[in-house]
């Protein structure tokens, strides 16, 4: 059998890179404004658990008429999202990551 669990960390990359693109492209002006809320969440380990959260909350609110095609396909988008903040909250960002650098850089300075 295959052992594809060395082989997560570059999948992991580009599925950050993904889910976050939508986020930075849409969000720019909530992002710039959020900085020292979101280094505390950061510093938490709450960010991907919070946008989870907020997208789940958004489905239920803003896309609630699911007769409607349209409004049935934007809910399942945001059901997708909130699988992909939850797989980064169940298996973390993985070796390609601002959180191993920093864990990295931290055991470096202490030894």
């Amino acid at each position: 059998m295959i052992n594809l669990e060395r082989y997560g960390d570059a999948p992991a990359l580009v599925g950050r890179l993904f889910f976050s693109s939508m986020f930075l492209a849409f969000s720019y002006g909530k992002l710039t404004a959020f900085g020292g809320t979101s280094g505390y969440m950061t510093s938490l380990g709450l960010v991907a658990l919070g946008l989870a959260i907020f997208v789940l909350a958004s489905a239920f609110i803003g896309h609630s008429q699911l007769g409607d095609s349209n409004q049935f396909m934007h809910f399942m988008k945001n059901m997708a999202i909130v699988g992909g903040s939850l797989a980064f909250v169940a298996f973390g960002a993985g070796a390609y990551s601002l959180d191993a650098r920093t864990v990295a850089s931290t055991r470096h300075r202490a030894a």
